[in-house]
C-alpha cells in the first residue's frame, strides 16, 4: 500500500496519521495477512524503525477500535491483527501459531441455535484449530 493510500485510509477512519502509525500501517496493510504485535515489532526492527513496543500496542488498539484492522483473540495470551476486516473464517495451526483464511465458499452452516433474548446476530465466524498429525 502506498504512503498516500495509508494516509487516506487513516484519515477516513478518523485516525491522526503520526509517523509511527504510518509505519505500523505500512506493514500491516501491505497485503491480506494476520500478524501479532511481536511480528509487527520484528518487521519494524528489520526496517530500522525505532517505534516502541508500547506505541505498537497503542496503535493496534486504535486501529482495531476504528475498524482499520480486526483484532482476533485466539486465547487469553494470543492476539492477531487481521488486515481483512469483513467477517470471514480461519484455520489456526496451534503448533506453528499460523493463522490463515478459509474461503467463504468452503464453509457451510446449515443452522444456528436460537439467539439469546434481546440480541441480534452480528456475524458468524468459524475458527478451526489444527495441529500436526501425531502430536
Amino acid at each position: 500500500m502506498l504512503r498516500k493510500d495509508i494516509l487516506q485510509k487513516l484519515k477516513q477512519h478518523g485516525v491522526m496519521p503520526t509517523s509511527q502509525r504510518v509505519e505500523v500501517a505500512a506493514i500491516l496493510l501491505a497485503r491480506p495477512q494476520h500478524l501479532s504485535a511481536d511480528q509487527i515489532m520484528d518487521k519494524l526492527k528489520g526496517r530500522g524503525s525505532r517505534v516502541s513496543k508500547a506505541n505498537v500496542y497503542n496503535t493496534l488498539k486504535i486501529f482495531s477500535e476504528q475498524g482499520i484492522v480486526k483484532e482476533l483473540s485466539l486465547d487469553s495470551s494470543r492476539k492477531f491483527y487481521d488486515s481483512t476486516t469483513h467477517s470471514h473464517h480461519h484455520f489456526y495451526h496451534v503448533d506453528s501459531g499460523q493463522l490463515s483464511d478459509i474461503p467463504e465458499s468452503q464453509v457451510s452452516i446449515s443452522s444456528l441455535p436460537p439467539l439469546p433474548k434481546g440480541t441480534e446476530q452480528e456475524s458468524v465466524e468459524v475458527l478451526i484449530r489444527v495441529r500436526d498429525k501425531g502430536r
